[in-house]
């Protein structure tokens, strides 16, 4: 069984960044989902304070796992995907 872990490289397999590659910067276990480096990207929002200036601010959104794939580097430096899940 493969599991993703935070800094793993990892593939999407389905939606609108199919076939895109990143890095994982966060994981949430509960949920079943990962935020990617550079994908899935939402505009959010932020009203103005006193403390911060306001505007619309993009951000990565969460992946669900199922939709990601690992990539391994093989010892000849060849990618392999694999897809993470449970072995039966």
């Amino acid at each position: 069984m493969t599991t993703i872990k935070k800094g793993n490289k990892v593939k999407v397999l389905t939606g609108k960044d199919k076939s895109k590659e990143g890095d994982v910067i966060e994981i949430d276990r509960i949920n079943y989902r990962a935020k990617v480096q550079g994908l899935n990207m939402i505009k959010k929002h932020v009203k103005s304070t006193k403390e911060k200036k306001g505007g619309i601010f993009e951000k990565e959104n969460f992946l669900n796992l199922s939709n990601l794939s690992l990539i391994l580097n093989d010892k000849k430096d060849k990618k392999k995907e694999k897809k993470a899940g449970v072995k039966k």
